[in-house]
């Protein structure tokens, strides 16, 4: 029997890092000892409270139904509050708020509430993979906006006004942005604002990384206007080491999020009501629990410095995030090359810049999620190697 793919998945591979976990694996079970810095995956727990909000509301015994495709309320009255106290937005938590299972299934959302044949969208290079693999299961046409260590990691939108924006529908920005930890301050968001109107083009910004080493957390829809415009996804994954229990929102203009709920609505049934609960109580935390948080990041980023220089890479020492970008030497050929030799040489593993876009090709990029002891050993065993000493890294 022969079945064959829809023709939407032409253009789609698989994501980069679903293959290189197995890539990773298959060393692992040969013997290797691995040590994974590539996936901003937070390895610290969430705070107790969020834990025990979650098990209190497990016990009950009506906690286990479906939800409603909305959230609670109480989840989208956190949200708006949040919203409130973290970036000075007031949200109505009845009509501009949608919780999500998390982020990466909004932009989703989005993308076939919006997109059809005959639409382009504008993406980042370098950018999240997920922007371009959405637009094409769409059936968008992916027009790439450059962004480059020339300029700032920030699109130049006077170059973009005067091409033809044709068909341009929608224009996916990310700040701070990831991979390169870039922040957009409230001048340079107020032009875009400005630009989407111009030119009739709807925003969608993804704002996961705002609280990670970021001593001024910005959204888009501060800026006035900008809902006319604008909707923007967050998450607490990166800011509240809740990755894995997927919760996301979608904040921003009324009547388009009624239209994503017509699409989501199909798509789920509901976010399980213990988690809603312990998201209520990880958006009530205060701001002691960023700085605790960011204090570890900002020493185990000290490592990383210190391993990228090992290296001989350069990074932008006003990035933000979870990560660190960091361009490689001018005597290696590009990231890939870099990553897959330090791969080989001393089992540790490093993002190739290229995976997120062209521009990134002369990039690497480490992830934060891991733990000092650990980033320590990734420092001793590239020491080992500069110093032409074998690297001996195997579990048996």
């Amino acid at each position: 029997m022969n079945v064959t793919p829809a023709s939407r998945l032409r253009h789609t591979g698989e994501y980069y890092f679903s293959q290189k976990l197995r890539e990773l694996a298959a060393m692992q079970q040969a013997g290797a000892s691995i040590i994974n810095l590539g996936i901003g995956s937070p390895d610290l727990p969430p705070h107790p409270s969020v834990t025990a909000a979650l098990t209190s509301t497990a016990a009950l015994p009506t906690a286990h139904g479906y939800q409603g495709y909305q959230g609670t309320p109480a989840l989208r009255g956190a949200i708006a509050e949040w919203y409130g106290a973290s970036y000075g937005v007031l949200l109505n938590p009845a009509t501009e708020v949608l919780p999500l299972l998390g982020s990466k299934e909004g932009i989703m959302h989005v993308g076939m509430t919006f997109l059809e044949a005959g639409d382009t969208v504008l993406i980042p290079n370098p950018g999240y993979p997920t922007y371009r693999a959405v637009a094409q299961l769409c059936g968008a046409t992916v027009r790439e906006y450059d962004l480059t260590a020339e300029a700032g990691w920030l699109p130049d939108l006077e170059a973009l006004a005067q091409s033809d924006l044709t068909g341009v529908k929608m224009m996916l920005v990310n700040y701070p942005h990831m991979p390169t930890g870039t922040r957009a301050d409230l001048a340079f968001l107020s032009r875009l604002v400005e630009f989407a109107r111009e030119h009739q083009i709807m925003l969608v910004h993804d704002n996961p990384y705002s609280f990670i080493l970021n001593d001024e957390p910005t959204s888009l829809l501060a800026v006035p206007g900008a809902r006319e415009v604008a909707l923007e996804l967050n998450s607490l994954s990166k800011s509240h080491n809740m990755a894995g229990w997927r919760v996301g929102m979608l904040v921003g203009r009324a009547d388009w999020l009624q239209e994503v709920l017509r699409f989501k609505s199909n798509m789920d049934s509901g976010m399980f009501l213990p988690v809603q609960q312990a998201a209520v109580a990880a958006l009530r935390l205060d701001h002691e629990w960023y700085a605790e948080l960011n204090a570890v990041y900002r020493r185990r980023r000290a490592l990383v410095l210190e391993l990228l220089s090992a290296l001989g890479c350069q990074p932008d020492p006003e990035q933000t995030g979870l990560f660190v970008w960091a361009a490689v030497p001018a005597s290696v050929a590009d990231g890939y090359a870099l990553s897959d030799e330090v791969l080989r040489e001393t089992y540790v593993f490093i993002t190739p810049g290229g995976i997120f876009g062209s521009n990134g090709n002369g990039y690497v990029r480490v992830s934060l999620c891991q733990s000092e002891e650990v980033l320590s050993q990734a420092l001793g065993r590239i020491a080992q190697w500069q110093q032409r000493q074998p690297v001996t890294s195997v579990s048996r």
